[in-house]
């Protein structure tokens, strides 16, 4: 039963990682000046591909325990705003507004760790990995934004 919920969260991750593919970086990201830790571009689909596959499991694990409300609503509110981030940063080309995406994003992304972890400890141990990623991702997104003020 677990890989019914396991396909199921899958699916949800992978619509969320669709808008990669439909509001590609482009011209436009890679003229921006950018920090040079920035990971490699090819970093990020293997990145997001094995998160994925991470959160899935998690939201699988917790969604066969009980007393699941809180972190089945969390793991719920990270993914939206996991989907909403490509379209604000790539697709409308607001570097700002991707910030206050990301800033939410990365409260959601805890908040759900702890509430999963609650329900199941390794669920929530696989948002670990996804917290230091969102992490990466906003600093990241800070930076381009601070050293592009004219784009920001």
């Amino acid at each position: 039963m677990i890989w019914l919920y396991f396909c199921i969260f899958l699916a949800a991750c992978f619509a969320a990682g669709a808008t990669g593919a439909m509001f590609p970086p482009g011209d436009w990201y890679d003229e921006l000046d950018k920090p040079t830790w920035t990971p490699p571009n090819y970093a990020f689909p293997i990145a997001w591909t094995t998160l994925y596959l991470c959160m899935a499991y998690a939201g699988a694990r917790a969604a066969i325990s009980p007393d699941n409300g809180l972190a089945m609503a969390l793991w719920a509110l990270q993914i939206a705003l996991n989907t909403l981030w490509t379209p604000v940063f790539f697709g409308l080309r607001k570097i700002k507004a991707g910030m206050a995406v990301l800033a939410c994003l990365w409260v959601a992304v805890a908040a759900a760790m702890v509430a999963l972890w609650q329900v199941d400890w390794i669920a929530g141990l696989l948002f670990v990995p996804y917290l230091a990623w969102v992490s990466t991702a906003a600093a990241l997104n800070f930076s381009v934004m601070r050293l592009n003020p004219g784009r920001a």
